[in-house]
């Protein structure tokens, strides 16, 4: 019997990203770890989040979804490059909404009509009710900084490498597949 040699780290990465399963996966488990933080610091660490940074956790559910099919229906041919595709996609918005919160926190624009709180009340009845039960959460305060760099900050940073190696593992697993791409 040869003796085992390990695997060259080439051959694993270029593993990883010519199977849409495995990158799918790897994407699912960090989309969870960045929805999980955010839930963290939300919950335990009582950081209440503006409406921006809702917004920022949406993509993270998609790129879930997405690896949720990809999983289900590993046999269909091409969905899972297609929806690699996809989870790039949404992160690359989800990049898009971190960086536009960036600009509101710097005060280089302004933000939404919402960023100050909720929407507009129709009585002051209402009103009052709104104030009472939610706290008001600025998109344009910086709630937490590390080095100087916001939660925003760090999600545009992680949306954008993840969004890249979205895109490279799908096209690394379309051109790993067989001419026939027709097979469902």
């Amino acid at each position: 019997m040869p003796p085992l040699s390990p695997r060259p780290l080439s051959a694993t990465v270029s593993h990883i990203l010519g199977d849409p399963r495995l990158a799918s996966l790897l994407l699912a488990l960090a989309s969870a770890g960045v929805l999980a933080s955010a839930l963290f610091f939300q919950f335990v660490l009582d950081y209440q989040p503006c409406v921006l940074c809702i917004m920022q956790r949406w993509p993270y559910v998609a790129v879930l979804v997405f690896s949720l099919v990809t999983w289900l229906f590993r046999r269909w041919k091409g969905l899972g490059d297609a929806l690699l595709v996809a989870s790039g996609l949404a992160l690359l918005a989800g990049a898009g909404i971190a960086a536009y919160h960036v600009g509101v926190e710097q005060h280089w624009w302004a933000g939404t009509s919402t960023c100050g709180g909720s929407a507009p009340a129709n009585s002051l009845e209402a009103l009052r009710a709104q104030v009472m039960a939610a706290p008001v959460t600025r998109c344009d305060e910086v709630a937490w900084s590390l080095f100087g760099i916001s939660m925003a900050g760090y999600n545009v940073v992680i949306s954008l490498a993840l969004a890249v190696f979205a895109f490279v593992s799908a096209r690394t697993a379309y051109t790993r597949t067989p001419v026939s791409r027709t097979a469902l």
